[in-house]
């Protein structure tokens, strides 16, 4: 999978969406959970940040279980830089979905590449992903069990 970062503001809050981090988890976009009229994947753009105040904005963005979203303050914007986390590193077993990672880790793939990640990083767990150590919403697909 191509690594893509897309930016959507509304003039003051920007949307970052890192397409290789989402799990697809739906957080962001179905009417129980989400903000629909900001979120629509069967829209392009699929983020309309128009759509709803910018406190409603953060506070769904800050619900990403895998930190594929995240925002600034255009005010900040040239402060702007990946934040990192520097809390204790957790391993949470998400049901029916992948490992999610918290805190600052390095993933080395099998040619020995190495990338930092910081926030949550979903690493797959059921075998199907098409951008492995990295989880792609695959386990939806397969209707992967614990």
């Amino acid at each position: 999978m191509k690594s893509v970062t897309k930016h959507y503001s509304n003039g003051e809050v920007t949307i970052v969406w890192k397409n290789e981090m989402c799990i697809h988890s739906t957080i962001c976009w179905k009417n129980a959970t989400g903000l629909p009229d900001v979120f629509n994947p069967a829209e392009r753009p699929w983020i309309k940040a128009e759509g709803a105040t910018t406190d409603q904005i953060i506070s769904q963005v800050d619900k990403c279980p895998s930190g594929a979203l995240s925002y600034f303050m255009n005010s900040d914007a040239d402060k702007h830089k990946t934040d990192t986390v520097s809390i204790e590193n957790i391993i949470e077993v998400s049901p029916k979905g992948p490992l999610l990672v918290y805190g600052n880790v390095t993933i080395k793939d099998k040619d020995g590449t190495e990338t930092k990640k910081n926030k949550v990083t979903a690493l797959c767990r059921c075998g199907a992903s098409g951008n492995k150590p990295y989880c792609d919403g695959s386990h939806n697909k397969i209707n992967f069990e614990d």
